[in-house]
């Protein structure tokens, strides 16, 4: 999909703060984690409880996408216009250290932040037929149409991704020169 602006500084809330050498802020890293994903959590807060719900997503430009039941909770609350957090991991490996303490994770996520907007009729339809493709290319041709009824049971909402950044850590393990010595095993 298209970098339609350019990158936004990071927030106080983007803005990676422990580890900060992992941040990365520029859309090209932020698109393509959310690109090689299908699964997100969105973070919400509903009758003053927290909720961290799964769900499908998708990138038409600087927004980011998800759907679900007209009847859903989720929906509902999110297009009240609450804050949300949106958030997209891909775990790319286990770290292993000779030091137990040094283990790590070779990761890259993204985290965003905002109020979801529902999507009228035209966007709607358009999104759901760019999410249809996105999983098989071509199934939107391929399938049977919803009829109205169905449109009518769906909603979608969207995130403008004006406030978001990703982290990503790569490589070995990071062993000090003592643990080099040791004759245990590291590698990823």
């Amino acid at each position: 999909m298209a970098d339609t602006t350019e990158t936004p500084p990071p927030t106080d809330r983007t803005r990676v703060k422990r580890f900060h050498h992992l941040g990365h802020y520029d859309r090209k890293t932020i698109y393509s984690i959310i690109d090689a994903s299908i699964l997100c959590h969105i973070g919400y807060v509903f009758e003053g409880a927290p909720f961290v719900t799964p769900c499908s997503h998708w990138r038409i430009d600087d927004y980011v996408y998800w759907h679900g039941s007209a009847a859903s909770r989720m929906l509902r609350t999110q297009s009240e216009g609450v804050p949300i957090c949106f958030t997209v991991t891909h775990l790319d490996g286990l770290v292993f250290s000779r030091a137990a303490f040094d283990h790590n994770l070779n990761f890259r996520s993204v985290m965003a932040f905002g109020n979801a907007e529902l999507c009228d009729e035209e966007t709607k339809r358009h999104a759901l037929a760019v999410f249809t493709d996105r999983l098989a290319p071509g199934l939107w041709d391929h399938a049977r149409k919803p009829a109205e009824k169905e449109w009518t049971a769906a909603k979608v909402l969207r995130l403008k991704l004006d406030e978001a950044s990703a982290k990503v850590r790569t490589g070995p393990p990071l062993d000090s020169d003592k643990d080099k010595t040791s004759d245990a095993w590291a590698g990823t």
